[in-house]
């Protein structure tokens, strides 16, 4: 028997079957892993008894392909695929990409743009009024009507135009389990409407389950930015399992309806979900064209938290796992290592354990518990709350206990480390063991900036914690007589960061000696509120406006001074520095950032060298001292 759920009609007769439960189709490639929610999903309602097909990466241009397993007995299950379908086929300057990470040999086009829409009207043509729930990043993250970078604008909520039954957001499993059980018994779909994480389709006149937070018009919503911002913002803070509210927006004569999140998984649950029998592979018929590229991150990685309190601006984890934190027992964790050393391609190493951020096992405070998270502030920016709970002691034990397995020789750690956390846990023995034992030569860490009004409106914390976290592990990589590294992840043109931020951050790169191989231009994606200051110059949390570098060229003046030692963007750079009166900058000092433009007198002075100085061609020296030499893609002590 194949080891894997059916994928065609004859993987489904070998089962047995007269036709599946459900039909769950996926804009990714089937692996059967779970760090894949259709693999998590799919194991989870196969557990509870209920069949499930793959229809992985359908051909979109026409019904046919979704007729593979005839009209599923419960419905249709629909994703984008692990990440929302636009940002997985264009970069931030909307142009194509080449590679596709989630699709076997990395080839493009075998999903379509705005895969949720595309999948479910396909079904709508094949078999009319067939139940349809709708979930996923994509899913989740486009719930209410959104800002769409891609088409510069607001568009709808993506259950109006799927035309969809119900849409799930956040993590999924109990509300599938939920749905699939009402179905079951015979609830119509279009009746099931007291699921909480779930959106549906209403008259505006219909009773809602639960308290109502906020009622918004899509025809205000897509014109009025200050009504935007507004909107969002009751939306992220709803987004509560304890103090959640419902939330409505009228679409003409029908009104969409959030209920309030599904409470987290606990641990015992995480546990049941990590237990279930995947084979930790994709899909055997991916194997002549080179296999799935996202299993290579994954294969030898666990898992072992979800939610993240840290709740930076940029990220729309908070709007989907929210930032109420679970983890799995130790023993859970261990077991699944037990497996992984089982597998014929496992070397002796564990690339990862971690998750959302590494370093988190337990909601930030108890408070969180009985009143859910504060809605009006942050766990750790600007500033650690005081009622913030910090211990990494679990988290040491459970990686000691992974690597005391037989066939275990290391065990990294990859996963985003929140350095500001590790620094409040007044026992440093994490930090130690992180340093000694579970660094891969290079550690990366997101300072992001180093500005401090762009650091507000990114949710980090001030640069003076990087600094002292820098210095500390620099401090423990000497007492162990090893030679690492640290990777910092740096981002431009987020809203806030004027071409003033960028040039403080480009002299704050070259006093440190870095410069970055790769720098992220800030990417607009749903669901952020980050997103929503880029595209309304307010930020939803204060009301306040909000400089944003919407200016493409702007954009590129900002990225290429994180990147001012790069010859080819030497123009821009003194382009930027004379738009921002720093020509101070432009020569051969060892302050400067750029030299200057060939057959350009420099204007000499300042921080510059003195005329002689340059004539004798001391470039990178002053009074015997050399500057600071650059390092490429890392930062050495």
């Amino acid at each position: 028997m194949n080891e894997f759920l059916p994928v065609n009609k004859s993987d489904m007769t070998e089962c047995g079957w007269d036709r599946p439960d459900f039909v769950y189709v996926t804009g990714d490639a089937y692996v059967d892993h779970p760090s894949f929610g259709v693999a998590i999903i799919s194991r989870v309602l196969e557990a509870e008894g209920f069949r499930v097909a793959i229809l992985s990466q359908p051909d979109y241009k026409s019904c046919d392909a979704f007729r593979e397993f005839g009209r599923p007995r419960l419905g249709f299950l629909v994703t984008a695929g692990n990440i929302d379908s636009m940002v997985a086929h264009y970069t931030v300057s909307k142009k194509k990409r080449n590679y596709d990470y989630y699709t076997a040999g990395g080839k493009m086009g075998k999903r379509p743009d705005r895969a949720c829409i595309v999948y479910c009207n396909r079904i709508r043509e094949a078999y009319g009024d067939v139940p349809i729930i709708l979930g996923g990043l994509e899913a989740s993250l486009r719930r209410f009507a959104h800002y769409d970078y891609w088409d510069d604008k607001v568009r709808r909520s993506i259950l109006v135009d799927s035309r969809a039954d119900i849409l799930t957001y956040g993590m999924g499993e109990n509300i599938l389990i939920r749905i699939a059980k009402l179905l079951d018994r015979g609830i119509p779909v279009k009746k099931i409407r007291d699921v909480r994480g779930t959106v549906y389709m209403a008259s505006p006149e219909d009773k809602l389950n639960f308290e109502c937070a906020g009622s918004f018009d899509y025809d205000i919503l897509k014109t009025d930015k200050k009504t935007y911002a507004d909107a969002f913002a009751v939306q992220y803070k709803e987004q509560d399992a304890i103090r959640g509210r419902a939330i409505t927006e009228r679409y003409d004569n029908k009104l969409l309806v959030q209920n309030p999140p599904m409470p987290p998984l606990e641990r015992e649950e995480l546990d049941r979900v990590y237990a279930l029998p995947y084979t930790r592979r994709y899909h055997p018929m991916y194997e002549s064209e080179g296999g799935v590229p996202a299993i290579t991150e994954v294969e030898f990685s666990i898992t072992h938290n979800r939610g993240c309190f840290g709740a930076c601006n940029f990220c729309a984890l908070a709007f989907h796992q929210g930032r109420t934190v679970r983890s799995r027992s130790i023993e859970s964790v261990v077991e699944e290592a037990k497996r992984i050393t089982a597998s014929p391609n496992f070397k002796g190493y564990i690339h990862d354990i971690g998750g959302p951020t590494a370093n988190f096992r337990y909601p930030s405070c108890e408070k969180q518990l009985k009143s859910g998270v504060c809605a009006a502030r942050k766990c750790l920016a600007p500033k650690p709350c005081p009622n913030l709970k910090v211990d990494h002691s679990e988290y040491i034990e459970l990686i000691r206990r992974v690597e005391s397995l037989p066939k275990v020789k290391k065990v990294f750690i990859r996963s985003g480390i929140r350095f500001d956390y590790l620094l409040a846990d007044e026992d440093d023995a994490f930090f130690k063991k992180l340093v000694r034992d579970n660094v891969s030569g290079q550690l990366k860490v997101a300072p992001e900036h180093c500005a401090a009004n762009v650091l507000r409106y990114m949710g980090k914390p001030d640069i003076s914690v990087y600094e002292r976290f820098k210095a500390r592990y620099f401090e423990l990589t000497k007492s162990f007589g090893k030679e690492q590294y640290l990777v910092p992840y740096l981002m431009s043109s987020h809203p806030g960061s004027t071409l003033e931020d960028a040039v403080e951050l480009a002299l704050y790169l070259k006093k440190w000696g870095y410069s970055p191989e790769q720098v992220q231009d800030f990417y607009p994606t749903p669901g952020t509120i980050s997103t929503v200051m880029y595209y309304t110059g307010i930020d939803p949390m204060t009301g306040k406006s909000v400089y944003v570098a919407r200016d493409y060229n702007e954009k590129k003046l900002q990225r290429a001074l994180l990147q001012f030692s790069r010859p080819d963007n030497a123009p821009l750079v003194r382009e930027a520095l004379l738009k921002c009166g720093r020509a101070d900058l432009i020569g051969y000092g060892e302050n400067c950032l750029v030299k200057p433009e060939r057959n350009v007198q420099p204007a000499y002075g300042g921080n510059n060298f003195s005329k002689a100085a340059s004539q004798r061609g001391m470039k990178g020296q002053k009074n015997g001292k050399k500057s600071p030499k650059i390092q490429r893609n890392r930062v050495k002590k």
